[in-house]
């Protein structure tokens, strides 16, 4: 096949978007048989070519990242992936990826509206059930949902619209040549027809081979333009269904009584009379995770949960506290790499950062419904991978994976969260030990003591310099175990994750690490390395997984080697920028934020960058760390330092969505801010201290700067970038050389008010939550 260059499009765009299967190549896809057209995709005869030769010695993430990794385990089974025209003229597709708030049902859908010549308002994007027979292409994580299933859902929608031209030209008695499609209408010289008239006419009784042509980007006129969320009215006025919206018949609202400990077993129920006897409770069971209770509301159950009396198992942690994982980290740091022999004359620049838990809580709680039967079980909930979800349920509860019918419900914001299907699980054993339908819903306190965190992790960097130059950049990263069994979302690679002693876990964290992590300088000899001890924690994979720390303590010392060599923090990153794209994004946010500008004391400015996801993005903030700023009081909340504002841009490629881009930038500016100055968990005594949003301090209102300025470069690149982790990384690293540069003192630990007195009032642990609220008028504004 021989490649030709689109006319109208710059030779460089062409060249790329053709080294990226995203220009104007041919596809093979089939019509598949069906009652109305049913078209897909088959990315195995794409053509997918080599990657491309890189500078010299490069980091892992410049010749293979984790983006490519995920699309390439995706590859075989992209042909699975179908689109519908239905009778109604509309077309609708099952993702096979969740949403949870980052907008991919738009994105796809408007995909689909553009290769069909299709109002984006007759599109229906639904979520798939869990479908064991996609392998690896199930699973939602590492923002790499638009990336790998752009061209395919692309080339099963250009497959339907072949066909919907053909039984076009039969039934108006034109040639192919001579249709135009516009709105869902083909129009020739005799005449139209819709799409809703030709879905029947158009459809096959069995599968045919097709050949298609996807669009070129000067062509396209709904991928790139704004567009507002497809969801976003039935949110903002409650009309979405979540979990615990759903009416599944005979499924009553379920909660769980938990150890004091944190992962503590129950040994006994003592009271099973009196909590059985409470008003609305229908059933009682002990189940591997605590004492499960369903009563006739969550508030009833809510009441029994607190009137629970048990003896308890503790957890692996019991007695411990942060300054005890500290030092088991300590120990477990390792020296930094040898270095080949350095001129005498070299200096040294050295840091040591202390990173604290954090609550990886969706915004949504996690919740599930299960109804488990003796031959079959049903499970609704939000879940990023539903395939995993499906074999762990049937393992547990002794069935045959066919038996358990997974549905992927939409859910709120996840950051990494859902990846493990906790609810899900402990829903199918509740409701397969009480015998009944369960509506699990986790309390507040739960998401915070015994949900996912980001793990607590020591980052140490060494870095050399001599006669205005970066002679070497180390940095060895010391971590308690990120999660990672739940593999690729599916069995096989999760038994792997799973393998005795944390060693098949180990190998997903430093796989990962290895392929995410990169410093984007020209700094001599470059090393990062991954220590990981302690599985004993509930951990996952939070948003952006090791960047914002790594990033944040890389950034730091980028602004100490300037400061040391005398250099400007902005014009230090410009000159070692690897990049152009990279001193794009630098020159737009310093030029946007006028770098550089007078500030008044205890006020400053703070710059960092981050290569990630396809693309690159660099950040620029003001903070103000004056007494009245810091010392402000606001009731109920925490204040401190606030940043005031935040300039981002951020070169993601080509873009679908440039508004959902800009709102997923906005969601990722808070998350930084919240890791840089707010947002911790801390161990006591084998607990976590933290138990609900009104004391975990995630960026509030009053600490989100009022000025907030999201860039999105232009691009020629024909490769789509990741956008779901985008934002964290790069504002952590920012807000952090604010605060040092407006402070005159380095930060050793993150969040910096981490080890201040608790502004809050410590909730208990027996029982294991808050009694339901009476009084929440009087906490509105």
């Amino acid at each position: 096949m021989t490649e030709q260059l689109t006319p109208g499009v710059p030779a460089s765009l062409a060249r790329d978007l053709a080294a990226h299967d995203v220009g104007r190549r041919r596809f093979i896809g089939y019509v598949l048989g069906g009652a109305t057209l049913v078209a897909a995709a088959d990315m195995a005869l794409a053509g997918t070519p080599a990657h491309a030769a890189v500078p010299s010695a490069p980091q892992v993430p410049e010749i293979y990242d984790l983006n490519d990794f995920l699309t390439d385990s995706n590859r075989a089974t992209a042909n699975l992936i179908t689109v519908t025209i239905n009778e109604d003229g509309t077309a609708s597709f099952d993702l096979h990826r969740a949403e949870v708030g980052q907008g991919v049902t738009t994105s796809t859908a408007m995909l689909i509206a553009e290769e069909l010549d299709l109002p984006l308002s007759k599109v229906r994007i639904g979520l798939a059930d869990a479908r064991p027979e996609l392998l690896y292409n199930q699973l939602t994580g590492g923002s790499n949902t638009t990336i790998s299933t752009f061209t395919p859902i692309r080339v099963a929608a250009a497959v339907a619209k072949g066909a919907l031209l053909d039984a076009a030209a039969i039934v108006l008695g034109d040639t192919v040549a001579l249709l135009q499609s516009k709105e869902g209408v083909i129009t020739g010289p005799s005449g139209s027809i819709t799409y809703g008239e030709l879905a029947t006419l158009a459809a096959s009784d069995r599968v045919q081979q097709r050949e298609v042509q996807l669009k070129a980007p000067s062509e396209f006129r709904v991928i790139g333009t704004p567009r507002n969320r497809i969801d976003a009215l039935a949110a903002v006025t409650g009309r979405k269904d979540y979990t615990t919206d759903l009416q599944v018949p005979g499924a009553l609202p379920t909660m769980i009584c938990r150890a004091p400990t944190l992962n503590g077993t129950p040994r006994r129920l003592l009271n099973p009379g009196e909590v059985k006897a409470m008003p609305g409770v229908t059933h009682v069971a002990v189940v591997s995770t605590g004492i499960a209770v369903r009563a006739r509301t969550f508030g009833q159950a809510i009441d029994a949960v607190r009137a629970v009396r048990a003896e308890w198992n503790d957890g692996p942690v019991a007695g411990q506290s942060d300054e005890d994982i500290v030092a088991e980290l300590r120990a477990a740091e390792v020296p930094m790499p040898k270095l080949p022999d350095l001129p005498l004359l070299a200096k040294t620049v050295s840091a040591d950062f202390t990173f604290y838990f954090r609550s990886n809580s969706a915004m949504d709680t996690n919740s599930a419904i299960a109804d488990v039967r003796e031959d079959r079980a049903e499970i609704w909930s939000g879940m990023k991978s539903p395939i995993y979800t499906q074999q762990r349920i049937a393992e547990l509860l002794g069935m045959t994976q066919d038996q358990v019918t997974c549905h992927v419900v939409q859910a709120g914001g996840s950051f990494g969260r859902r990846l493990f299907s906790d609810g899900a699980l402990e829903a199918a054993e509740v409701s397969q030990a009480m015998g009944v339908p369960v509506k699990l819903m986790w309390h507040r306190a739960d998401d915070a003591r015994v949900g996912r965190a980001h793990p607590m992790c020591t980052s140490r960097i060494n870095a050399t310099y001599l006669a205005g130059q970066v002679l070497s950049f180390q940095q060895v990263h010391t971590s308690v175990e990120t999660d990672y069994r739940h593999g690729l979302g599916e069995y096989f690679t999760s038994v792997a994750a799973d393998l005795p002693a944390g060693l098949g876990n180990l190998g997903f964290a430093e796989s990962i690490f290895t392929m995410t992590q990169e410093i984007p300088y020209n700094f001599g000899v470059v090393a990062q390395n991954l220590v990981e001890v302690d599985d004993r924690f509930n951990t996952g994979s939070m948003r952006n997984i090791y960047s914002p720390d790594v990033r944040a303590a890389s950034e730091l010392v980028v602004d100490q080697l300037a400061k040391a060599m005398g250099k400007d923090p902005l014009r230090f990153r410009l000159e070692f920028a690897k990049e152009q794209r990279l001193r794009d994004v630098l020159n737009a946010v310093a030029k946007a934020g006028t770098w550089g500008r007078p500030m008044a004391p205890g006020t400053a400015q703070g710059i960092a960058v981050h290569k990630e996801y396809k693309g690159v993005s660099a950040c620029l903030v003001e903070i103000d760390c004056r007494p009245a700023t810091v010392n402000r009081e606001i009731r109920e909340a925490v204040t401190g330092p606030r940043v005031t504002k935040v300039v981002y841009a951020i070169d993601a490629g080509l873009v679908v969505n440039p508004r959902g881009l800009e709102a997923q930038m906005q969601g990722g500016i808070n998350d930084g801010i919240a890791l840089a100055l707010t947002s911790s968990l801390h161990l006591r005594d084998g607990h976590f201290v933290e138990a609900s949003w009104d004391n975990y301090f995630y960026t509030r209102q009053w600490n989100t700067p009022r000025d907030v300025e999201v860039i999105i470069m232009p691009s020629e690149s024909g490769q789509v970038g990741g956008a779901g982790e985008a934002g964290v990384a790069a504002t952590f690293a920012a807000v952090a050389c604010a605060f040092t540069r407006a402070t005159g003192r380095q930060p050793t630990y993150f969040p910096i008010n981490h080890q201040d007195p608790f502004p809050f009032e410590v909730k208990s642990y027996v029982p294991p939550v808050p009694a339901s609220p009476t009084n929440g008028l009087n906490f509105t504004y």
